[in-house]
C-alpha cells in the first residue's frame, strides 16, 4: 500500500509464513521504495534490507483500514458465516473483483449490454 493514497497495490492469499510473503516481496521489491513500514512480523527481516524497515503500528492504520473494508464487503472472509468459502480460487477471484471495483467504481464484464 502507498501510505499517501488509498487502495491496495499488491496482495497474496495465504498463511503467516515466509512462503506466503515471498511472492508479495517479489512484487514489492521492484518498486522504488526508500523504506518499508511494517508491523514487525518476524519474516520481514529475511527479505527487507537492514535499515529499510520501520516498525510502527501508527503508520499501519491505512493497511488495517483496507483490511477492514475488505472484510466488510466480502462475507467470505468471515469464517463463521454462511458465505464462507473453502475454495481458494473463488476467494482470489472475489478479492480481485472487489479491489478492482473499489479502485475504479466499475464491475468488469466480458460484454456490455445496451438496452
Amino acid at each position: 500500500m502507498n501510505h499517501f493514497k488509498p487502495g491496495i497495490l499488491g496482495w497474496v492469499v495465504g498463511d503467516h509464513s515466509a512462503e506466503t510473503f515471498e511472492p508479495l516481496w517479489n512484487i514489492v521489491s521492484l518498486w522504488q521504495c526508500f523504506f518499508y513500514v511494517t508491523d514487525g512480523w518476524k519474516v520481514y527481516p529475511q527479505y527487507i534490507p537492514d535499515g529499510d524497515q520501520i516498525v510502527s503500528k501508527t503508520y499501519m492504520t491505512r493497511v488495517e483500514g483496507e483490511n477492514t473494508r475488505l472484510r466488510h464487503y466480502l462475507a467470505r472472509l468471515h469464517r463463521k458465516t454462511l458465505c464462507y468459502s473453502k475454495s481458494l480460487e473463488m476467494l482470489k477471484y472475489s478479492l480481485r473483483l472487489l479491489i478492482h471495483y473499489l479502485k475504479f467504481w466499475d464491475v468488469p464484464t466480458s460484454a456490455r449490454f445496451i438496452p
